[in-house]
């Protein structure tokens, strides 16, 4: 609870902003925080700068709230260990989510701020790459918002509700596309999961696509196959998403054996995409024990590729993803 003195501030602010005196506000906003940063009065900069930056967002001043918002995770990694212990790191975590919440969409300072954001979690939290909750919320956040690089980078990392979030957002990407482009949208819901060792998010993901596409396709030609171990799903037109749900099949099973199979018969279609390589050759090294040439950090390299962080290939346009037309039915 902020401080009698401090929400008087924050009303002061308020009638400003809603006079559409913004640029002051936020001027002054920032001054008196800084204040509080010089003297290490760090509750009273955070509980300002939040209510600032939250009174600005709501007031559809996205470029000034965000940089308040920037500001307070700046502030928070300066208290250190007094703001982020405990009880008191979830509730500033709440805090810095009830801020994400509040950006207009397509804000451009808004990314920075979930940067800032999983960074601060990173060193003051359990997870390495970032608490697993704000990475869903952030993740989510991006794919109601249509961007589809950003939701894979954070919802790859995000809690036991993000495999859905990913595969309806993959989905709805690849409606815009071209039909049999199916596979290459679904492999961005499979493929991230894979390279950071999550199975069981993995098949989630693949279950909602396939699941998405039968429902939406009623023309689709589909065959289940069961047997005492595993069901899968057969699609005579689509060889690579049969190709996606074998490779789920063979790492459930750990058999090296059936990898290799795979990877020769399904060779032909996975170069016409032509950007599965790297993927592959590092699930293979990870599940089946097949050694590649290491230069650098292969993990981080192929989640860069797959997941815009940097390095690796160029990323498709966000529109279509080029991927050429399958061979003809008779290939399964």
């Amino acid at each position: 609870m902020a401080s009698a003195k401090i929400q008087k501030t924050i009303a002061r602010q308020q009638e400003k902003i809603s006079e559409g005196q913004f640029y002051e506000a936020h001027q002054q906003l920032r001054v008196i925080a800084s204040r509080y940063v010089k003297s290490e009065s760090w509750d009273a900069a955070i509980d300002l700068l939040y209510g600032g930056a939250l009174a600005l967002l709501k007031a559809g001043q996205g470029g000034s709230g965000g940089d308040l918002a920037i500001f307070l995770v700046d502030v928070l990694g300066k208290g250190g260990k007094e703001v982020g212990v405990g009880e008191k790191r979830a509730l500033m975590a709440g805090k810095l989510l009830t801020i994400l919440r509040a950006f207009p969409a397509r804000e451009p300072t808004k990314k920075r701020f979930v940067t800032e954001m999983i960074n601060w979690s990173s060193r003051v939290g359990e997870y390495p790459l970032g608490d697993s909750e704000l990475h869903h919320v952030a993740g989510s956040i991006f794919a109601e918002e249509c961007e589809p690089y950003e939701a894979e980078r954070h919802l790859a990392l995000g809690t036991k509700d993000s495999p859905e979030q990913l595969a309806k957002c993959e989905y709805d990407w690849y409606t815009q596309d071209e039909p049999n482009t199916a596979a290459l949208y679904a492999a961005r819901a499979v493929f991230p999961y894979l390279l950071v060792g999550n199975l069981r998010s993995a098949n989630k993901a693949h279950l909602i696509f396939t699941s998405r596409l039968n429902s939406s396709n009623k023309s689709l030609s589909v065959q289940e196959v069961s047997s005492k171990s595993s069901d899968i799903r057969v699609y005579p037109i689509l060889p690579l998403l049969n190709f996606l749900g074998l490779l789920l099949l063979a790492i459930q099973r750990g058999s090296s054996d059936l990898y290799k199979q795979l990877a020769k018969h399904y060779a032909p279609h996975v170069k016409e995409v032509g950007v599965w390589d790297d993927a592959l050759a590092q699930i293979g090294e990870m599940y089946f024990g097949i050694r590649i040439p290491r230069q650098g950090n292969p993990l981080f390299d192929m989640m860069g590729s797959m997941m815009g962080f940097g390095g690796g290939s160029p990323k498709p346009k966000p529109k279509k993803a080029d991927v050429p037309p399958p061979p003809a039915a008779d290939l399964d």
